[in-house]
């Protein structure tokens, strides 16, 4: 019975102004909010994440998933704010814990707003098209761009809302945040334009990496697409770094994007060839897609166009297919030509001048 009562009068003893039965239930009330917190988290991910994985609605397993660690936090902040406020303390101690308690459930709501909106971008723009095979709406190398944005704009606004429920006056912050925003955004002008630039890149797609390009006068394989600049490796193998804008402002040629690449060729007769030698010409012309495979046969055009100073001119114009090498492919074309004429009996004319002698009549060939 003694014992007892001695139990009783320990536990009725004040310790930092409670008793140390009041401890021990705060401590019971944190350790149940663990232990709850355990419980979602097994059925979260035994239970909730298992059946809405199977769910034709992307965003119920986005959200359950993204949701799970600030519902924890928040029970355990829960928790923590219920036990402290049912102990006795000094009234400057208890207001610094309530609105730690409030700031830390600001960061925490934040947190998850953070989280969720990363993942829907990530799932509506770039992944979710691509996991059905089909192309990304958006050009995945766009994503860490609009993560980065989408992330400080949630988590200012959220820091902001924190320090308000801290005591602080943000009216004062939030005129200091738009006066710096626009003093950086003037000093950092080219920068702006540079990334505005490989942002309408990346959604308008007038190139990729790994495409052949013109731009003004300069042409070869685009390497790398940078939120500022563009990086191009022309064909005498050196690296050409354009800044982002000045690919935007300007036409640009996409060579890959070619359907079939157009050759116009231009061939001399000699003036004594027959009317029958110049159709027999434009035939065998037209029977080149034969002999070479790599020459559509679509579209072939083959004309005795004029009569030039020394010779009769043929305009030949054809197109390669897209996956064949260009420069091999018109090699071929050329050699065919030459073989095929030189069988069927047809000079090539190269520049004279005739020169008649009144004296004489006798004629000289320059």
């Amino acid at each position: 019975m003694k014992l007892y009562i001695n139990r009783i009068i320990m536990l009725e003893k004040n310790y930092y102004g409670n008793s140390l039965q009041d401890w021990g239930i705060s401590l019971l009330i944190i350790a149940g909010g663990v232990v709850l917190c355990q419980i979602i988290l097994l059925v979260n991910r035994m239970v909730i994440q298992r059946i809405t994985k199977r769910s034709k609605i992307r965003y119920d397993a986005i959200f359950f998933k993204t949701v799970e660690k600030p519902v924890l936090w928040s029970i355990l902040l829960a928790a923590g704010w219920v036990a402290c406020k049912r102990l006795e303390m000094d009234g400057s101690l208890r207001v610094f814990l309530m609105q730690s308690c409030r700031v830390l459930a600001v960061l925490n709501v934040t947190w998850f707003i953070a989280r969720f909106a990363v993942a829907v971008v990530e799932e509506s723009l770039f992944r979710g098209k691509k996991t059905r095979q089909k192309e990304t709406l958006v050009h995945p190398h766009l994503f860490p761009l609009v993560r980065r944005t989408l992330l400080i704009l949630i988590w200012v606004i959220g820091g902001v809302t924190a320090l308000g429920e801290a005591g602080i006056k943000v009216g004062s912050l939030w005129g200091t945040l738009g006066i710096g925003g626009i003093a950086l955004a003037l000093a950092a002008q080219d920068t702006v334009k540079n990334i505005l630039g490989g942002v309408t890149i990346f959604i308008d797609r007038p190139f990729r990496i790994g495409d052949v390009i013109l731009f003004d006068a300069v042409e070869g394989t685009v390497e790398d697409i940078g939120l500022r600049s563009t990086r191009i490796r022309t064909y005498d193998k050196r690296l050409v770094v354009i800044p982002n804008y000045k690919l935007t402002d300007v036409s640009v040629m996409n060579i890959t994007s070619e359907p079939a690449r157009r050759v116009v060729v231009t061939l001399g007769l000699t003036y004594d060839t027959r009317y029958e030698q110049m159709k027999n010409a434009l035939t065998l012309l037209g029977h080149i897609p034969q002999t070479v495979p790599e020459v559509n046969e679509k579209d072939l055009a083959a004309t005795f166009s004029e009569y030039g100073d020394s010779a009769l001119q043929i305009t030949f114009i054809y197109f390669i297919r897209k996956q064949a090498d260009i420069r091999e492919t018109i090699s071929n074309v050329n050699f065919e030509i030459l073989r095929s004429f030189g069988e069927a009996g047809l000079n090539f004319a190269f520049p004279t001048q005739t020169v008649y002698l009144e004296g004489n009549r006798k004629e000289t060939g320059v």
